[in-house]
């Protein structure tokens, strides 16, 4: 074993046993083991804290390993909240679409910052964000929306890699809930008739028949312009998304987007019924416009607050689901609307690849992966046509 010598601070040193600039001592003042090391990539030196001697030589000989192997974290210390705030905004913002960067934004400030946020980064443990995971569900947060999660941190951690701020990825380590796919509901012809008596006169009327004849997705309606519409034509042009975020004072700052996929920019012929809804809630709009007076805002938006103002998401679900409860229906999800739409055209005998085009799906497989519960039906009527058929050429 090596010699001990005094480095005049009051702390024992050790004599090197390994090649490069390094030390192992103990700490006068609380006793605890130091290994000290030069770090090649910054030039300066990195201190390693251990409960014994052993352990010292252990961390320092690690240390220096992962060094050579280079994936020797190097970074400035700092914590969970800290790196995943930057990473958010400064790596990850740049290739989102709005829509995804709020949903980022809300993972975040909602659920694991305020859980995950004061642990130190190179600190954090599988052990610590599974916990995370479990006390969520248990909470009653969905599969998928833990999964989303998962999706945040692992992606973090694995920049944080690339960095050198963390030697590995701890999240690789974790088992991510199974997620199950939610049982779509479209209302039936009959419900559907039930809801339409329900909404008449309602200030949202025709934001619902729109959802009901053109399968457009939430976001895609609370967007629509004035200027979307062509009226002679009767079509509409989705162009766009919207989403929103609460800063720290819980304003929210909404953010207009592309669509959800490439496909989404689409142009949909309307429904005569549609149209004169339209036409009637403009009319209604413009005499709310009129009541407001100076504190209108002008935005051209076709579905607005009594203001001018862009509607929360929140609160357009809150009263769907007030107008599905005075229509004694089941609460159904408010997308199932536009899965309402997909499944009525299918049912009727509208080719797949024409209901992708009008839902905005990126390709043929999702629209049929999707709604490939009503094949079954579909196939029964091919095999009474085809039966049809043959037992005429007899």
């Amino acid at each position: 074993m090596a010699s001990r010598k005094k480095d005049g601070k009051g702390s024992k040193r050790r004599r090197k046993v390994l090649p490069g600039n390094w030390s192992v001592y103990q700490r006068a003042g609380d006793g605890r083991w130091v290994a000290k090391f030069k770090v090649e990539e910054t030039g300066r030196y990195k201190e390693l804290y251990a409960q014994s001697e052993d352990e010292a030589y252990e961390k320092l000989q690690q240390a220096l390993f992962e060094q050579k192997q280079g994936v020797l974290a190097t970074g400035p210390k700092q914590t969970v909240g800290k790196y995943l705030t930057q990473w958010l905004e400064e790596v990850h913002k740049p290739t989102l679409r709005p829509s995804s960067y709020a949903r980022y934004h809300g993972l975040l400030k909602n659920h694991i910052l305020p859980a995950l946020g004061h642990i130190q980064l190179q600190k954090l443990t599988a052990q610590q964000i599974q916990t995370f995971y479990t006390r969520k569900l248990e909470e009653g947060q969905s599969a998928s929306s833990v999964t989303s999660m998962h999706k945040v941190i692992h992606n973090a951690l694995a920049n944080a890699v690339r960095w050198r701020l963390v030697t590995h990825n701890v999240s690789e380590h974790v088992t991510v809930p199974k997620e199950t796919a939610r049982r779509v509901q479209p209302l039936s012809i009959e419900q559907i008739q039930k809801f339409l008596q329900a909404i008449q006169g309602d200030r949202l009327e025709a934001f619902f028949i729109l959802a009901l004849t053109t399968g457009m997705r939430h976001g895609e309606l609370l967007a629509l312009h004035w200027s979307d519409f062509n009226f002679q034509e009767m079509s509409v042009a989705v162009q766009r998304n919207v989403n929103y975020l609460a800063d720290a004072n819980g304003v929210c700052h909404f953010v207009e987007g592309e669509p959800k996929t490439k496909r989404s920019k689409r142009k949909i012929l309307l429904t005569r019924f549609a149209v004169d809804a339209l036409k009637e809630h403009k009319t209604r709009q413009l005499q709310e416009r009129l009541r407001a007076g100076d504190t209108w805002e002008e935005r051209g938006l076709v579905f607005c607050t009594r203001v001018g103002g862009y509607l929360l998401k929140p609160t357009v679900i809150a009263h769907f689901y007030s107008l599905l409860k005075k229509a004694e229906l089941p609460k159904v999800h408010i997308h199932d609307l536009r899965h309402g739409v997909a499944t009525l055209l299918l049912s009727l005998g509208i080719h797949p690849r024409l209901v992708q085009e009008i839902l905005g799906h990126e390709n043929i497989d999702t629209t049929m992966s999707t709604y490939s519960h009503i094949l079954p039906t579909m196939q029964a009527e091919v095999a009474e046509k085809l039966n049809t058929l043959f037992e005429g050429l007899i």
